[in-house]
């Protein structure tokens, strides 16, 4: 009897919730590796590929569906001032691609994963804090020319989706939607978010409302925020697309800009999934500084949500 073809990224999303990795840096780093070259942890594409591998695996183990890869902050533009030409620095970003795809493998006989390519936000390769933004005194046509040499690399690599993550920005989602109609490959995008606005200031339902007749846009949502802010976006990005909901919020801890520190306790919580989930949320997950464990206990609590008959409560 011949086997069935595994099913697509959007088939899946459907069949029901999708459990994220968390943050790749902090895993990097927890592993002993200096991250504060410009590059980032795409530093590590390059110098140490089995560390990447290694990131991977360890979000896969602890329960993860998803792996995003290693290309926030890639570019060509970033390699170049590594002394990386443009055919070296489309192989490591593929190459993005192709490591969290070994780690994937990692597993024979066991329940599928899934590749999100991460497709950074223009700020990100400045290494600044701009992403965190917007604004850059850029047009959409100049975004567009930026993100558009990345994203045929990325697509070509052949990810099961493009995570268009941390944007800050209406008109960076501008350059970035309109360079995904059309590619092939589907697409998530997440917003970074300060309360109900992006970063940049703009209404987020607005924001939101950019992707929804966007066919190749499979969720909408929020990452790179406080826990609570991601509580609060996750019903508006269901209600203003229609589309599922992605939600990848970081620890939650306060940035001490002065002393260049984190301050107070984390506040993401797996409880917190339940509400995503009945929200709208179908990509649950985590973002800086939410290590393995998180991602566990969130995974876990995915798990038992899975397990209920339709219509449960709780």
């Amino acid at each position: 009897m011949p086997t069935a073809p595994p099913p697509d990224f959007a088939a899946a999303l459907a069949a029901g919730p999708l459990v994220l990795d968390g943050g790749m840096s902090n895993q990097l780093a927890a592993a002993g590796h200096d991250l504060s070259d410009e590059l980032w942890s795409a530093r590590l594409l390059a110098d140490d590929p089995g560390a990447v591998v290694a990131a991977h695996r360890a979000y896969f183990e602890a329960g993860a569906d998803v792996a995003i890869t290693a290309s926030y902050q890639a570019s060509f533009a970033g390699f170049a001032r590594r002394g990386v030409g443009r055919a070296g620095a489309a192989r490591l970003l593929a190459s993005s691609v192709e490591l969290a795809r070994e780690a994937a493998r990692a597993e024979p006989g066991g329940r599928r994963r899934w590749v999100a390519a991460s497709v950074g936000p223009y700020g990100a390769v400045l290494a600044d804090g701009s992403e965190y933004r917007g604004r850059y005194g850029l047009g959409v046509a100049e975004l567009v020319a930026f993100h558009r040499p990345r994203l045929e690399v990325l697509a070509a690599a052949g990810p099961d989706v493009l995570a268009l993550e941390t944007v800050p920005d209406a008109d960076e989602a501008r350059a970035l939607l309109e360079l995904v109609r059309g590619l092939g490959v589907p697409a998530w995008l997440s917003f970074s978010v300060d309360g109900d606005r992006t970063r940049a200031g703009q209404p987020l339902a607005e924001a939101f409302a950019l992707a929804a007749d966007v066919d190749e846009v499979l969720a909408v949502g929020v990452n790179c925020c406080t826990p609570q802010d991601a509580d609060r976006a996750v019903a508006v990005a269901a209600a203003v697309t229609g589309k599922p909901v992605v939600v990848y919020p970081n620890s939650g801890e306060r940035w001490d800009a002065e002393n260049r520190g984190w301050r107070g306790e984390p506040t993401f919580r797996s409880f917190r999934v339940g509400g995503w989930l009945a929200e709208g949320a179908r990509l649950v997950g985590g973002c800086c500084r939410v290590g393995p464990d998180g991602i566990a206990a969130l995974a876990a609590e995915v798990a038992v949500r899975r397990s209920r008959p339709a219509g449960a409560g709780g």
